[in-house]
């Protein structure tokens, strides 16, 4: 229990997640891109590979890593234009790919799976915002005096994951219902393909204007 923070911290720190959990970005583009052109399975895998990238990011924030990479400019640099290109790529694959909104059999699922894992994975880790974001966000709820500080972030990340998982879920389902609708106008599918290019690359170039302090 000496992990747990105080009631009126995690009520503060539950309020907070919620609403960051309904503000768009990267990742919830990605969920629901995903879902609409290729289904809810993939869009499930992308979500849970986007909050393994979260808890991923927990463990750099509780283990002092993720402070040493924004410390560094030749690794923020890296990080960020790395990131930024990743979702450009995406961008131009939503544009290269026409979305066809239909269930493929081809024998392929887990390797669409997996890679639609990945790329949720990737878009969240190559995130310098998210970096800074949790550098900044979870401290907030605990003391640097605290002995069990490093337990205390490892936990209310995890918590975070679980507040906002309701959230994304009914996001990825939201959209698997509009791809329903979709199917069945192809021409209203290729404007939301440019839309979701257009988002993509709006968050790459913020990423690129991110500064580390």
């Amino acid at each position: 229990m000496d992990y747990i923070p105080g009631l009126p911290i995690l009520a503060a720190f539950a309020l907070a997640t919620l609403l960051l959990a309904i503000t768009p970005g990267p990742d919830m583009t990605l969920w629901m891109s995903r879902t609409i052109r290729d289904g809810r399975a993939i869009g499930m895998m992308t979500l849970l590979g986007t909050n393994l990238g979260i808890g991923i990011h927990t463990l750099l924030v509780a283990f002092g890593v993720s402070a040493l990479v924004v410390a560094s400019p030749v690794a923020f640099l890296v990080l960020k234009t790395g990131g930024a290109g990743y979702l450009l790529w995406l961008a131009i694959q939503a544009l290269r790919n026409r979305s066809v909104l239909s269930v493929k059999t081809t024998g392929k699922t887990n390797a669409s799976m997996g890679k639609a894992f990945l790329n949720g994975l990737w878009v969240n880790l190559l995130n310098p915002k998210v970096i800074i974001f949790f550098m900044t966000f979870l401290p907030q709820f605990v003391s640097v005096s605290d002995p069990h500080v490093t337990g205390k972030l490892i936990f209310l990340g995890l918590l975070s994951i679980l507040i906002a998982l309701p959230i994304a879920i009914v996001v990825v389902l939201g959209a698997n219902g509009l791809a329903d609708w979709l199917k069945r106008k192809p021409q209203v599918m290729r404007i939301v393909d440019y839309v979701f290019a257009a988002v993509f690359s709006v968050f790459a170039v913020k990423i690129l204007l991110t500064q580390s302090r």
